[in-house]
């Protein structure tokens, strides 16, 4: 299981390039200064600071510190931490429910197509899912001893993966608390007691790298990028937080439309009204994703579907993260009323008696059913609902199954900025109560048959379903449908017609229902990642690799670099652009740039008089407007560029390639007129 992450993980890996290129272009920043490096600034002039917490970008910082930095040093980090979270829910799926459950788990993550996708790139997912993973370990550790280290471990654990991605991390902790509230083996003033110190614990871990940010001067850091009011609380409860679940500016049907970023040939004055309102409808064209002669779509599916309870499975998530997930809730379901029998029973789990070691349910002997797998241990003897409460699967019912619940209901219906990769954070809950419904609903029991029967066929003929609306819509392996209809059916009859390999059949078909998500998986290894939307699929939008341009775009930006580097640049930033993502490669190539209005070309760090003075100071001259994002208004800094600074001819810079989307104006000199209103 582990090769086979691995595999999909890491082989052809170097095609990506530097995948990410603002994350790319920020940790090379990072390394230029320990300034840098704490506030995570995308520029090496320290002019914006990166839209996510530090803890993952710092990984690949210490990883391009000790193995130089290069793409495979800032991918390697992700790609390893994709395979760890296999292992790690390996062992916590099987502690509970037995090895074949644990098995299950691991490979649906493992071949989840989005978690894949995300852990080829250098985004900072993986490394969120797999402290998310640690700190539900620990959690259950806890749940099981009642001790406050292993409880407070958890929360620090959930503090780094809010480090990692902010309020994201917390959506495991509906799960942990309840688990803990419930089922610890202390009192419930000692519970009560123990929540408040997690608590305490993880703010203190949470909140630490913000309050080194919020205790800077803001005129001794880096504007804090994505936001508005230049405060790390403001991005990460608006932006990063609640924006995204309300909706917010730059979500489906939000994206701001605007001048003051936008260049054009016919002069900073000279285009009328009419052009320029030309200008932005065209570069929002309504061709949506058309395709390219490869086969693949020009542009990537940036946003899923409209919020609702099938969102998960239409365009955009469906086939990043809905191939198997109906086994999910069937699992839920099926512990949920598993545990609440053996709460009125005052038993074990419905069906069997908590017997010794080498007894099968319902007191058979062990030689009765050799063809059964091995079951997990059973909790210890007890009665009422201690009984039920001590039970490890009720644990990970709630620990595992409340993260699932919880990262699925805010997936469906949130209404801001939610791309098709968010999926990754399904798979490790859906893959543990997936491996859960193998484990509670497969093993022959005399008792409760029916409804068991009932959920594993719903859940198998559920997952039958899904798979064929999603095969037929990506037109993916549609010769494979025969097979798993085929398969699946003898599976079905055999786990009707042979009790004693229930558990063997329910693995096998779920193991069948595998085989497209698994190759869909791989398609990652056809071409390189698109680094800021990565997704599986073989018509998905590729990548660029390298630094994240190709063509005549980069023969572009090395016109310029080499333009600017022989022209007097300035002393802090040889050019300044709007957008990050237009200054990333010129940082990659070696260029000391920097971006003007943050990663969306509209955040407010600087303004005309801002300008000025570092036009003064002799630390910035140029500046290039046009390129990714230029159509949402930018900010002062980049209207008071149109209104004052000297447009330079593409055929002074470009020569014959002309300036392809990027105008270079010089500002040198232009102080007072920068400075005006």
């Amino acid at each position: 299981m582990v090769g086979f992450s691995a595999l999909l993980n890491l082989n052809r890996l170097s095609q990506n390039g530097y995948a990410n290129i603002f994350y790319s272009a920020g940790v090379k920043s990072m390394e230029r200064s320990l300034h840098n490096f704490l506030f995570v600034s995308f520029d090496p002039g320290g002019l914006i600071s990166i839209d996510k917490p530090p803890l993952a970008l710092w990984l690949q910082a210490a990883s391009a510190k000790v193995f130089g930095f290069s793409p495979l040093s800032l991918l390697l980090p992700g790609a390893i931490a994709g395979v760890l979270a296999v292992v790690v829910l390996y062992r916590m799926v099987s502690r509970p429910f037995g090895v074949v459950a644990g098995l299950a788990a691991a490979l649906m993550l493992a071949t989840f197509p989005s978690f894949v996708a995300v852990s080829r790139e250098n985004g900072v997912d993986t490394i969120l899912i797999v402290l998310m993973l640690l700190a539900c370990g620990a959690g259950l550790r806890a749940v099981q001893s009642g001790r406050l280290g292993a409880l407070a471990w958890s929360a620090v654990l959930v503090g780094l993966a809010f480090n990692t991605k902010t309020l994201a991390a917390y959506l495991v902790l509906p799960g942990l608390a309840l688990a803990y509230a419930l089922c610890a083996p202390v009192s419930l003033a000692r519970r009560a007691g123990h929540l408040l110190v997690a608590t305490a614990v993880l703010a203190a871990v949470s909140l630490s790298w913000i309050a080194l940010v919020e205790l800077e001067p803001a005129s001794a850091r880096p504007f804090v990028g994505g936001s508005t009011d230049n405060t790390e609380l403001g991005l990460t409860f608006n932006y990063n937080g609640l924006g995204r679940v309300n909706g917010q500016a730059g979500g489906p049907g939000d994206i701001p439309l605007g001048e003051g970023a936008i260049p054009h040939a016919l002069g900073r004055g000279g285009a009328s009204k009419r052009v320029l309102t030309h200008t932005i409808r065209h570069a929002h064209a309504p061709a949506f994703n058309p395709i390219l002669r490869n086969g693949r779509r020009k542009n990537p599916i940036a946003f899923p579907d409209a919020p609702g309870p099938l969102r998960l499975f239409g365009k955009g998530l469906g086939d990043q993260g809905g191939w198997t997930l109906p086994f999910a809730p069937i699992g839920v379901v099926a512990c949920a009323l598993a545990s609440l029998l053996a709460y009125r029973r005052r038993e074990g789990w419905p069906g069997e008696q908590l017997a010794p070691a080498g007894a099968e349910p319902g007191g058979e002997p062990a030689s009765a059913a050799p063809s059964e797998p091995a079951r997990p241990l059973q909790p210890p003897p007890s009665t009422g609902a201690r009984s039920a409460r001590r039970d490890p699967r009720l644990w990970a019912l709630l620990v595992l199954g409340g993260w699932f619940i919880t990262e699925a209901a805010v997936l469906s219906f949130s209404k801001g900025i939610v791309h098709p990769y968010y999926a990754a954070a399904l798979g490790p809950g859906s893959a543990a109560m997936a491996g859960a419904a193998v484990a509670v609903l497969g093993p022959r029991a005399r008792e409760a048959w029916r409804w068991r029967t009932v959920l594993a066929v719903t859940a198998v003929a559920a997952t039958v379903a899904a798979q064929l609306v999603l095969i037929h819509r990506v037109h993916y392996m549609r010769w494979f449908e025969p097979f798993l209809l085929a398969g699946t059916t003898l599976g079905l009859l055999v786990m009707l017609a042979l009790p004693r390999l229930r558990s063997a059949a329910l693995a096998s078909m779920l193991v069948l229902q595998l085989v497209v998500p698994a190759a869909y998986a791989s398609t990652t290894w056809l071409a390189p990642v698109q680094g800021t939307f990565p997704a599986a699929g073989p018509t998905q939008a590729s990548g660029a690799g390298g630094v994240g341009v190709g063509g005549t775009d980069l023969r572009r930006d090395r016109a310029l670099l080499a333009y600017v580097r022989d022209h007097a640049p300035g002393t802090r930033w040889a050019v300044l652009t709007d957008a990050s993502e237009t200054a990333a490669p010129f940082i990659l190539m070696g260029l000391d740039a920097g971006a003007l209005a943050g990663y969306s070309g509209t955040d407010p760090a600087l303004d005309g008089p801002g300008l000025a003075r570092l036009v003064a100071k002799g630390q910035a001259r140029y500046v290039a407007l046009g390129g990714e994002f230029s159509t949402r208004g930018g900010n002062g800094a980049t209207a008071a560029t149109l209104g004052a600074c000297r447009q330079l001819p593409p055929a002074l810079w470009a020569g014959a390639r002309t300036g392809h989307g990027l105008v270079l104006f010089d500002c040198a000199g232009r102080e007072r007129a920068l400075s005006s209103p």
